[in-house]
């Protein structure tokens, strides 16, 4: 019965977000905010800036983010989502002809939990905790970037609400524990120009 009663409220939930709470503003950003190859450029600065910045000394962190990427993708597509093998609602005999689909692709692998809620708040989390000593409050855009790609895939009508929330906790599970395996055998080198501000402080004392 309690199953019964979420399971309804999930797809009650996501045909407000699908059908009802629109706008052809959101009708054209979220299909390609929501694309992975989107982000391409977003990789790029990021891999820059820490190369730029840190040369070899970064390399671990590179190594993590490859190693969370990886890690994230294996356990969300080859291991939970043939595990519960849920249908997606574009796939479902009822649910397609209520819902709106917004892209183009009609992805064939199930629904639970969400891959890209996974893959983006576990590197986005990790991001958040290993860069916010350069990007201070403005890390908190990994978050917010993470999230927004997750409504995205309710929206577009690829992802029910609750295949959303776990990917993302789950992702943030992952992100969380590779951060702590990072900072207990390495560290993210101090910010350009600390040597610098630490000599300041120390003349005046």
């Amino acid at each position: 019965m309690i199953f019964s009663y979420f399971e309804n409220f999930d797809k009650y939930l996501f045909l407000k977000i699908n059908t009802v709470w629109t706008s052809p503003v959101l009708d054209s950003i979220l299909p390609w905010w929501r694309d992975k190859n989107t982000w391409i450029p977003l990789y790029i600065f990021l891999g820059l800036f820490i190369f730029i910045n840190f040369g070899k000394k970064a390399l671990p962190w590179f190594l993590f983010v490859l190693a969370t990427a990886a890690l994230m993708d294996q356990i969300s597509s080859h291991f939970l989502k043939e595990y519960f093998d849920r249908v997606r609602p574009c796939n479902d005999v009822v649910m397609r002809l209520k819902e709106r689909f917004l892209v183009r692709h009609r992805p064939q692998s199930g629904s639970f939990p969400s891959s890209h809620a996974c893959n983006h708040f576990a590197l986005g989390l990790f991001f958040l905790l290993t860069l916010k000593r350069y990007f201070g409050k403005w890390a908190w855009l990994f978050i917010f970037w993470a999230a927004t790609i997750c409504y995205g895939q309710i929206y577009v009508g690829v992802h029910y609400p609750t295949d959303v929330i776990a990917g993302a906790i789950i992702g943030s599970l992952v992100g969380l524990g590779m951060y702590g395996l990072f900072t207990r055998f390495f560290k993210m080198p101090d910010p350009p120009g600390h040597e610098r501000t630490l000599s300041k402080q120390v003349s005046r004392l």
